[in-house]
Order: structure tokens, then C-alpha cells, then sequence
């Protein structure tokens, strides 16, 4: 009996221990939901879309405000790069227990750094893509780049619903500024996966301009979802980040056609959500 009162004891002291280390796993019931401005969606809008790049500034006190974000605009798909798992299963704790939107989740994880994502050596954050989706996602891959520049980079896919139909999402986040020849390298590993589908969205934060020589063969397969930004008007396309370049795309391709786009500007990420409305025949 006294062994067994110890072991009880010992165990509840470790667990207690462990929370305070790492914190729960989901919000805490102190938190409370942010105010959402007028005209925020009510429920997912299922023929939206959205990708953002959410990290910088990085770190969990960012998530609230990032899923009231979401929340606002209410994609029926969404592809986030430089995600840690913990911080997306945050945000979708967030858009659940406050703004009842249900998301299935599906990651392409490239990096387990605790110096990114936190964690311990032996249980490292795991960091790279993920897709939120409100339809369930099937025939998931995740592939990383042979090489990924100064960081791991790669990319992931799902098929999903959106419009009401099926179809191949993609998110990818290419190597940093000033390695062009690294993302060339990238995008002829992608632009050949993505070419093998017909009806297609591509998400992602590409590094790049539009007239980058490494996007070549992304505008050979597919569009943006702003009909005017294409090489070589790229002065047309609308900045995603916060220093006036587009880095970040919607590219479709396929019976796929953009009915709107909007660039959103963010405290909580040096890039801009952008969203686009779509219709699929």
C-alpha cells in the first residue's frame, strides 16, 4: 500500500511538473475570444482560399490573434508555411472553441529543431507546411527538397474539397532571398508533381517575385489568382509582405478560376494572408 500511495504520488507530481515545463496543449479557459470585426464570416466560405506564412514574429502569443484572423475571413482551405505543429494545433483549439470552425489538419513537417518550435532534445518541435482544410483530406504526401538552401524546405499535398468538388491542393515554402539557384532547383522537383494533376491550387511562399527566371515553369503550368500579375507586368501584382514584394501565390491550374483575391496585411506576420474566392467546373 505505501509503495503504491508513492508511485501515485510521484506520478502526480510529474505530471504537474510537465505542465508547467510545457505548458497545456490547449487554450487555457482564462483566454477569451477576440472581438471579430463587422462583416466577419459567420461559417467557412467553401469555395475560399488562403495562404499565409505566419511565422515572424514567431511564438505561441501570436496564435490567438492569428486564428481570429482566420476566423475573419473563414477559408474553406488554408495553407500555412513555417508552422510549428504546436502553434497550428493551437490555432485550430482557437477557431474551435471560439468561432466554431472545425478544421481537419494535415502537416508536411520538414525540421524537428527545439531552437524553432520548442520542445525538448529528445521531443523537438516539428516545423515546416501544414493545410487546414473543413473537408476531410485523404492521399496526403510530404516531401522534402533534396536541398532546402539555408533551411530545410519542401512541400505537401492533399486531395480536399473546395467549391464543392475535389481537387489537389498543394503549399510549399521555397529557400530564402538571394538563393535563386536553389529555388530553380526546388521548383523543377514541384512543377513536375504539380504537373500530373489536373485540377489544381497551389499555395505557397515562393521567395520570389513574380519575374524571378526561377517561377518560369510555375507560369507555364498555371495562373495566379490575379489575372493582371504575370510576367512581365509583375508591377501589377499586389505586395504580400510587409517590404512591398509578392513572394506569396495562389497559383491555379486546370478547371479552376479565381472569382476574387485580397491581399490582408497582419501584426502577427511580416507576410499578408492572401485569399482567394474560387469556382471549379
Amino acid at each position: 500500500m505505501v509503495v503504491g500511495r508513492g508511485t501515485r504520488l510521484f506520478a502526480g507530481a510529474l505530471a504537474a511538473l510537465c505542465l508547467v515545463l510545457i505548458g497545456p496543449s490547449a487554450p487555457s479557459g482564462a483566454l477569451v475570444a477576440q472581438q471579430l470585426p463587422p462583416g466577419a464570416e459567420k461559417a467557412v466560405v467553401p469555395n475560399r482560399v488562403m495562404t499565409w506564412n505566419i511565422c515572424n514574429p514567431c511564438g505561441s502569443d501570436n496564435n490567438a490573434g492569428r486564428a481570429a484572423e482566420i476566423a475573419t475571413y473563414a477559408p474553406q482551405v488554408i495553407g500555412l508555411q513555417e508552422a510549428c505543429v504546436r502553434d497550428v494545433e493551437r490555432i485550430r483549439a482557437y477557431l474551435k472553441r471560439f468561432y466554431g470552425l472545425t478544421y481537419h489538419v494535415a502537416y508536411g513537417s520538414v525540421l524537428r529543431k527545439g531552437s524553432r518550435c520548442g520542445g525538448w532534445f529528445w521531443n523537438p518541435g516539428a516545423y515546416g507546411q501544414a493545410i487546414l482544410s473543413a473537408a476531410p483530406m485523404t492521399d496526403r504526401v510530404s516531401v522534402e527538397y533534396p536541398d532546402g538552401g539555408s533551411e530545410d524546405r519542401g512541400y505537401m499535398a492533399v486531395t480536399t474539397e473546395v467549391d464543392g468538388r475535389s481537387v489537389r491542393v498543394f503549399n510549399t515554402h521555397l529557400a530564402q532571398r538571394r538563393q535563386e539557384e536553389v529555388r530553380a532547383r526546388q521548383v523543377g522537383v514541384f512543377a513536375k508533381e504539380v504537373a500530373r494533376h489536373d485540377r489544381t491550387i497551389v499555395l505557397g511562399d515562393f521567395n520570389a517575385v513574380p519575374d524571378s527566371p526561377e517561377l518560369t515553369r510555375m507560369w507555364a503550368l498555371a495562373t495566379d489568382t490575379d489575372a493582371r500579375c504575370r510576367p512581365p507586368s509583375s508591377g501589377a501584382c499586389e505586395p504580400t509582405t510587409d517590404w512591398q514584394l509578392k513572394f506569396d501565390y495562389v497559383f491555379l491550374r486546370g478547371a479552376v478560376t479565381s472569382l476574387s483575391h485580397q491581399v490582408h496585411p497582419s501584426p502577427y506576420s511580416d507576410h499578408h494572408m492572401l485569399r482567394a474566392d474560387l469556382d471549379l467546373t
